[in-house]
């Protein structure tokens, strides 16, 4: 896009900031958003902070119809100091522009966005929550917006940027849960969308999620859609297992989403000097590796909850119990070494951070 400006309106009327403990995911959101335009052949455009509010689209807009939508989730986090960070911001705008590629999207200027985004949160830095675990949840997305009834990529689209401050996942500290494999509803498949940020992607898997809740699991373990045999995510979540002192992996293979934790628990690992592999895994290996004593962990790892033990899987009426159903050693090692960079408790040796100046004045 040829114009960098970025047009600042602010909210004559603020909302009342709710209490550091009593902050529910995805529930509040801050006075301010970022919007930007797309449109041929101006491209994107009109780039603007305005005051939090609904949208006006027509019943026609396509998003509606053909579901080409897509967006992204990180976090800002105040440290001790009172200054605040993103994790990885880049890796996240590079997926991004993936899914775009996928739904056929016109590309987004990644290193503008980043700007954007950072002076969002300069706008909304009060914000930022500072009690223990919370931090300020970043929700970019994509909308296909022209009104025309009609299969076939759009002309017209909006970048949005809301915000919301989320208290912490665990209040409690980190603890095991139960899933449900499943056997019968698949996720996506390679050849699908499941490598990219996309709605439809988490549509599809609210069934088998109503199901297994009913029976007392918190989530469900995707199998690959063909021969319903390699394990592809657990949940809206990637998924790891620590087999006889190896940690292992779904390997990417175009239905699974490369999630930004999941690489950063690789390069941890391997910064460890912690074998880590990525590769095929059958649910026949995870209950043989159960039967031989060498299923020794199994985690999730995403956004929201960093890592989020396994105690147990429950495949074809059998439950394998992990661990004794408890929090592994490496998992919480891993939690607590990501979450310390991230609230800047701990060395980032991987130049993961990237610091938000919030000290600029931001004019009508």
């Amino acid at each position: 896009m040829e114009d960098q400006t970025i047009r600042v309106q602010l909210s004559e009327t603020n909302k009342q900031k709710p209490k550091s403990d009593q902050l529910i995911f995805g529930k509040t959101f801050t006075d301010h958003m970022f919007v930007m335009d797309y449109s041929d052949p101006l491209g994107w455009h009109n780039a603007s902070i305005v005051p939090y509010q609904p949208l006006t689209i027509e019943p026609s807009a396509m998003v509606f119809h053909y579901g080409q939508s897509v967006f992204e989730g990180l976090k800002a986090f105040r440290t001790k100091d009172g200054e605040i960070q993103l994790f990885r911001p880049t890796k996240n705008l590079e997926r991004l522009n993936h899914s775009n590629d996928r739904l056929v999207i016109p590309p987004i200027d990644e290193e503008f966005v980043l700007k954007a985004i950072k002076q969002l949160i300069t706008v909304e830095k009060d914000w930022v929550p500072d009690a223990e675990g919370t931090s300020l949840y970043i929700r970019p997305f994509i909308i296909s917006t022209e009104p025309y009834i009609g299969v076939a990529p759009a002309c017209h689209y909006k970048l949005i940027v809301i915000l919301s401050p989320v208290g912490a996942y665990y209040k409690e500290g980190i603890n095991p849960v139960k899933i449900a494999v499943e056997n019968h509803y698949v996720r996506t498949v390679k050849g699908g969308t499941g490598e990219a940020k996309t709605g439809g992607n988490y549509a599809a898997s609210l069934k088998a999620q109503e199901l297994v809740g009913k029976e007392g699991f918190a989530q469900v373990l995707w199998l690959d859609g063909v021969e319903k045999k390699y394990i592809e995510e657990v949940g809206s979540m990637n998924v790891f297992f620590k087999i006889d002192g190896e940690v292992v992996t779904p390997m990417l293979n175009g239905s699974i989403l490369a999630g930004v934790t999941r690489d950063s628990v690789i390069r941890l690992l391997k910064h460890w000097n912690i074998p880590v592999s990525e590769r095929r895994i059958s649910m026949e290996e995870i209950r043989q590796a159960h039967q031989d004593g060498k299923l020794e962990e199994a985690f999730g790892s995403g956004t929201a909850a960093v890592i989020s033990p396994i105690g147990q899987l429950t495949w074809e009426g059998e439950d394998l119990i992990v661990n004794e159903g408890k929090t592994g050693e490496i998992s919480q090692k891993i939690f607590d070494t990501i979450t310390g960079i991230q609230y800047g408790k701990m060395e980032d040796p991987f130049n993961w951070i990237v610091n938000v100046e919030t000290k600029s004045t931001v004019k009508n």
